[in-house]
């Protein structure tokens, strides 16, 4: 790949990469170092992708096992079986009772999500990814990723109650397409 083409990729997938990335790390500086570890990883083997129309499609997903390798490394990875019996299967709360959030409220409350329900929905709702492009992303079955969703979001509406934002109502989250599922 020449260094146009190289910019080129760079450019169009940037922005997305490190959103998702500071969605994982809660951090700039982790997720600046992500995206430029999965860029770098890129140069370095990205020459062995067959096609590439599925070039955004390896750098999530490089990123994200990026991620993973780097939370192994620290032990500071938590499991859905280490979460409170709680948290495990929250609740859903009746959506239909809220309305109306702040942008940077949802981003803050999402922090708060844990990591394993916290990259799938950010995949789906920011970066517009389908069922199946988010478990070939985060490698599980698409029906985890279903869970997932599900799970994160209801912890994202806790978060959402919980947070300043009494006064304020929440968005339902939109419905899936059966088009996105596939």
């Amino acid at each position: 790949m020449n260094n146009e083409a190289f910019t080129q990729l760079v450019d169009a997938n940037y922005a997305p990469l490190y959103r998702f990335a500071l969605s994982l790390a809660r951090n700039a500086s982790d997720a600046g170092d992500l995206v430029q570890q999965t860029f770098f990883i890129w140069a370095t083997k990205g020459h062995g992708l067959r096609e590439l129309s599925k070039a955004k499609s390896w750098l999530f997903t490089t990123l994200y096992r990026e991620f993973l390798r780097g939370r192994r490394r620290d032990s500071r990875s938590s499991s859905l079986e280490d979460l409170p019996p709680g948290e495990k299967e929250p609740a859903a709360e009746d959506v239909d009772r809220v309305s109306k959030i702040d942008a940077a409220a949802v981003m803050t409350a999402l922090q708060t999500v844990d990591e394993a329900f916290r990259a799938p929905l950010t995949l789906f709702y920011i970066e517009d990814m389908s069922y199946q492009e988010i478990a070939d992303t985060i490698d599980v079955p698409i029906g985890t990723v279903m869970s997932r969703l599900s799970r994160g979001k209801a912890q994202l509406r806790m978060a959402l109650e919980q947070s300043g934002s009494a006064g304020t109502k929440v968005f339902p989250f939109p419905s899936p397409k059966g088009a996105r599922a596939s």
